[in-house]
This record gives C-alpha cells, sequence and structure tokens, in this order.
C-alpha cells in the first residue's frame, strides 16, 4: 500500500485592483456575461469569459431551462462556443463570476463537476493548462490549472 498527497496551490487575491490588467478585463467580462444570464428559476447567474491563443475574448452564462436538467452552466456554453468557432485556439485562461439577488457572490464561483470535466478535456485536447480565475466580491482564486479542481479526471487514455 502506497499512501499518496495531493496538494493544490491557489493564488489568493483580495480585490480585482491587486490583479493584472488582463486578468481584470476578463474578470470584468464574465461579470458582465453574469449579468446577461438567463437564470428565471435559480436567479444564480454565472458568467465566464476566457481568452484564446489568438488573443479573442470569448464569453458565455449559465442558460436555464424549465426542465433543470436541460440547462448548460456558463462555462461549457464559453468552452463549447470557443471550440466551435476557433477549433485550433487553445484556452490560455478562463474567469468565472457568479451573483444571485443579493450581487456578486462573496466566496469565489466554483465550476461544478462537469464543467470541471469539460475544461481538463480542453486542457488534453491542447496539452496546454487552462489558468482559472475564480471571482468573489472577499477575494479572488488562481488556480493554475483546471486539473488541479479535478485530479483523477476522466481522459481519452482510459478509453484504452
Amino acid at each position: 500500500m502506497y499512501k499518496r498527497e495531493l496538494k493544490i496551490f491557489v493564488l489568493e487575491f483580495d480585490s480585482i485592483s491587486e490583479m493584472s490588467e488582463t486578468d481584470r478585463e476578463l474578470i470584468l467580462s464574465a461579470r458582465e456575461a453574469a449579468e446577461n444570464a438567463y437564470a428565471p428559476y435559480s436567479k444564480f447567474q454565472v458568467g465566464a469569459a476566457l481568452i484564446l491563443e489568438n488573443g479573442e475574448l470569448v464569453k458565455g452564462n449559465n442558460q436555464e431551462n424549465a426542465d433543470f436538467t436541460d440547462g448548460l452552466c456558463a462555462e461549457r456554453v464559453a468552452l463549447f462556443y470557443a471550440n466551435a468557432n476557433y477549433p485550433k485556439s487553445k484556452v490560455l485562461s478562463m474567469a468565472v463570476s457568479a451573483k444571485n439577488a443579493n450581487g456578486l457572490l462573496q466566496e469565489p464561483a466554483q465550476p461544478c463537476g462537469s464543467c470541471r470535466q469539460v475544461l481538463v478535456e480542453t486542457e488534453v485536447r491542447f496539452n496546454n493548462p487552462i489558468r482559472l480565475i475564480l471571482d468573489g466580491a472577499k477575494k479572488i482564486m488562481v488556480v493554475e490549472s483546471a486539473e488541479s479542481l479535478l485530479p483523477f479526471a476522466f481522459k481519452p487514455d482510459a478509453l484504452g
């Protein structure tokens, strides 16, 4: 038997003003995308913004449906749009922001498990980590790779 320890390194910032200009633009774009989310049922609006290797900025937001299982998260909306329209361009960074009736969430927005899986698949597809910026009013967290949020992700090599 072996015991392994897995570690995740997270950078934490107290406010958007501590971020680089590029990161601030990405966060503000994610916040803007959240404003336009279609979330009439949950009132939980999520926005994602990503920057591609070719310089394109792509936004997505959650899209709810009366049959809750048919909705889609902001992260996947942005990733699928980017992969459909810029299939050869790597995703470099993604910011995720969420708000509810009280405004921007106090704690950083977190991608769900399905979004984490799609993020990791995109990393594998392009052999490139995706830097994630998780936005919150009290702090902003940055991880250097989506895989750090899902260390046992199902990957293509598992298919044999």
